[in-house]
């Protein structure tokens, strides 16, 4: 499954810390769009569909979030609960993010603007878009 783990770099002393990203640095592509989820309900579950060429970086940036990955063949719990470790999505990646703490703010950056044509909401479709089905 294309995702890879990045450990972000932390600066910080007494007065508090503070984490900088950096486009084709820190994060592997060129930023298009960035988003973030915050208030989600107990319950709740969000993403619920997969991108054909969209890429993205998600950093939970307060509190804790259970993200499930899916290739079609594969299936992966992430969870995101460090402000300073971000995980890589690759396109064809069904996603789900879900158990969001109280307090949780997942960040999200996109490789693409918005486009919905991009996103592949449907499961059984996503398992036919890799060839799965």
């Amino acid at each position: 499954m294309d995702i890879k783990r990045y450990r972000l770099q932390q600066h910080g002393d007494w007065r508090g810390h503070l984490v900088a990203l950096e486009e084709m640095k820190d994060i592997p592509f060129e930023v298009k769009r960035v988003y973030y989820m915050y208030d989600t309900k107990p319950g709740i579950i969000r993403g619920m569909h997969a991108h054909k060429s969209l890429e993205q970086l998600l950093v939970c940036v307060n509190g804790s979030v259970d993200v499930l990955l899916d290739d079609g063949t594969e299936r992966q719990h992430v969870i995101l609960n460090d402000p300073c470790e971000g995980i890589y999505i690759a396109n064809n990646i069904w996603r789900e993010m879900s158990d969001f703490t109280e307090n949780a703010v997942l960040m999200v950056f996109a490789s693409k603007y918005y486009d919905e044509s991009d996103y592949i909401r449907d499961y059984d479709e996503f398992l036919k878009f890799v060839g799965k089905k």
